[in-house]
């Protein structure tokens, strides 16, 4: 294992932030039966780990537990090793592609970038598709719908959601992305039922496969009873990092069961 100093811990966390492979660093932090480790550095890219630690045994203990690092950063002892390091995993952030530059796009975008996430807006109307309408956006792009992605990479981390001005954009849209063998993170397509069901059928009767359509989430949004455009963006945000994050979806007030607890303490019989 090749050791490696400040500048490159440095270059490969720029690398990781500006849209290359997710790295995990570790730094030891506390090492009692060998201080001389205390500040030594790791990084783990998923293929190779890179470092200054010498024993081979903490060496893949260190490994293991950087591969197995998740998004919440903190101090974790190294198993076996008497060793702690800071762990952190440094990734490019969340996408979210906005195809359709109206209404409900605009809250959206701003909701997006709440998240952290980089947003691009797209529309082939420029006098939609602009950056004074979407000053949060990160890019706002006019797009030719028989191309709509040409400009725009969709990958593992984006967050795609159609709201185009018309059912048969959003459709294009669909079929150049399953032509393309798309596998975005989420992908939602605003439409009634009827329309959804439609897009849904003829899509398999072009032959594309039933599976690849069961992914996208159409109608989009959670129910929550939206009705302007900003209480939409709001539901399709919140189906969003519930596609990402996992949960019920339920109120957390009836997920934890607060009533029922305070209702079992008011009948409850009083001590004697």
């Amino acid at each position: 294992m090749s050791s490696f100093g400040l500048p490159e811990f440095a270059r490969m966390g720029r690398e990781a932030l500006s849209g290359g492979d997710p790295v995990a660093f570790g730094v030891v932090v506390a090492a009692p039966e060998n201080p001389g480790l205390v500040g030594r550095r790791l990084a783990w890219d998923g293929e190779s780990l890179r470092g200054e630690l010498d024993d081979p045994a903490a060496t893949r203990a260190a490994r293991e537990l950087l591969e197995e690092s998740g998004e919440e950063a903190g101090v974790r002892a190294v198993p076996g090793t008497g060793i702690e390091m800071y762990v952190e995993r440094i990734a490019p952030p969340p996408e979210l592609v906005i195809v359709g530059a109206g209404h409900i796009a605009q809250p959206l975008c701003g909701i997006g970038k709440l998240l952290g996430w980089e947003v691009a807006v797209l529309d082939d109307r420029p006098e939609f598709a602009r950056t004074d309408r979407f000053p949060e956006a990160d890019r706002v792009l006019v797009a030719d719908f028989d191309d709509p992605f040409a400009e725009v990479s969709i990958g593992p981390r984006t967050r795609l959601v159609l709201v185009t001005r018309g059912h048969r954009y959003d459709y294009d849209c669909l079929r150049a992305l399953a032509a393309a063998g798309a596998d975005p993170a989420y992908l939602g397509m605003i439409g009634s039922r009827r329309r959804v069901r439609a897009a849904f059928e003829q899509l398999a009767g072009e032959g594309v496969d039933p599976e690849w359509i069961a992914r996208i989430y159409a109608p989009v949004g959670l129910d929550v009873g939206s009705e302007t455009p900003a209480e939409i963006a709001v539901a399709v945000a919140a189906e969003m990092v519930l596609a990402h994050r996992g949960g019920t979806g339920r109120p957390l007030r009836d997920e934890k069961e607060v009533v029922r607890y305070v209702k079992a303490l008011q009948t409850a019989p009083e001590a004697s």
